[in-house]
């Protein structure tokens, strides 16, 4: 089975006279071929989980998950060591939000759908012949939403994989899922590079990167 892990980092707000959004949104998939890596990967967010953010004798709150924003550049670097002997790879779209179309800031969803497709287009899924394609999203959406989401990236899929292939789409809590937290990791990586200009954990995982880059830049 191939894993398709999908997470964001920045908002979707486009009012920049009244409120303070962030100017960049970055959309980022991780990819793992089969279930021994998935499971390798899981087991490295719960040793440094429980080695680093919640260590015996030292435990002031539980800490259920890892996340970009809150994990210090040294827990980060500890991470990444982990992953080593682990095949994944990062695809990833960053909208330079001040340029998109005016007709989009107001739909959302449908932004946030055709920015998933086009990081999706760049993931050589054609030669996923009979391996199921598990997709897994970040649960942020309403059901009406999910739907859309499901609707939408299903057809675009079908159209592409071999009618053999199973594809499944998930939307799942953070913290119940090693590989979004993951993902956040490195989606939180390269939203910084656009957002504050700050490459520090980028340049340390970017080796992993097969695609990166800025749209509606223009």
């Amino acid at each position: 089975m191939l894993y398709l892990y999908v997470d964001e980092s920045g908002d979707l707000g486009f009012d920049f006279i009244t409120k303070n959004p962030s100017k960049f949104f970055t959309l980022t998939i991780l990819t793992l071929d089969n279930y021994d890596q998935d499971r390798k990967l899981a087991k490295a967010v719960k040793i440094t989980l429980s080695r680093k953010l919640n260590p015996k004798g030292k435990r002031t709150r539980i800490v259920q998950e890892l996340k970009g924003s809150n994990t210090t550049p040294e827990v980060k670097d500890y991470f990444y060591k982990k992953l080593k002997e682990i095949k994944f790879s990062v695809y990833s779209i960053t909208i330079n939000k001040k340029r998109v179309i005016q007709e989009l800031t107001g739909q959302k969803d449908r932004l946030y759908n055709y920015i998933t497709r086009k990081v999706l287009d760049q993931i050589p899924l054609e030669k996923s012949v009979g391996n199921a394609i598990n997709l897994i999203v970040d649960k942020c959406k309403g059901k009406p939403e999910i739907k859309d989401f499901n609707d939408y990236i299903k057809k675009q899929l079908e159209a592409r994989i071999n009618p053999q292939t199973p594809l499944f789409i998930n939307h799942l809590i953070s913290h119940e899922s090693a590989g979004l937290q993951v993902c956040d990791m490195f989606c939180w990586g390269i939203f910084q590079k656009y957002e504050r200009r700050k490459d520090g954990w980028y340049s340390i995982f970017k080796e992993r990167i097969r695609f990166d880059e800025l749209y509606f830049n223009r």
